[in-house]
């Protein structure tokens, strides 16, 4: 599975500014709503802030990949976005956030949704490709990086 086969390339920003969990969630929300790959996101927004109420998606590092799942898709879609400051997401290690990949997913669909998980996990314990993708200042970088990552396995 690619990350490229899930994120919606109209879903990328460098410059997320809110500077609390629930913008950040609502923020790459409004993203996919605004590229027209999710409806009623409100709704999204509430079902991902009910995850985190579960546990910190903050998974160290600077990492977060805050995820749900909703009748409202049809298929596994994501957002990605750089949050330059960083955000304290409640992260395992207590480390700000700057990466953000969100996923949102159907409600039967446990496979790639998992799969995805573990894709965006494995690509981002690369020390280098995190940097990397801290280091981009434009969505068209973002999208290069991660569309080579993709292309290495």
């Amino acid at each position: 599975m690619k990350i490229m086969d899930f994120l919606n390339e109209k879903a990328v920003t460098a410059n997320l500014t809110a500077t609390t969990k629930e913008g950040i969630i609502a923020e790459l929300i409004d993203l996919l709503a605004n590229a027209q790959a999710i409806k009623d996101p409100d709704k999204l927004v509430k079902i991902l802030l009910e995850r985190e109420a579960l546990g910190s998606t903050g998974i160290g590092q600077g990492v977060a990949i805050p995820h749900g799942k909703s009748e409202n898709v049809k298929e596994l879609v994501a957002a990605f976005g750089l949050s330059p400051k960083g955000v304290n997401f409640d992260s395992l290690d207590g480390e700000p956030v700057y990466i953000f990949f969100l996923l949102v997913a159907p409600e039967d669909s446990a496979g790639p949704h998992l799969k995805a998980l573990a894709r965006i996990s494995r690509l981002l314990k690369d020390k280098y490709f995190r940097d990397t993708l801290r280091a981009a200042k434009e969505e068209k970088t973002i999208l290069k990086i991660i569309k080579q990552e993709d292309g290495k396995k």
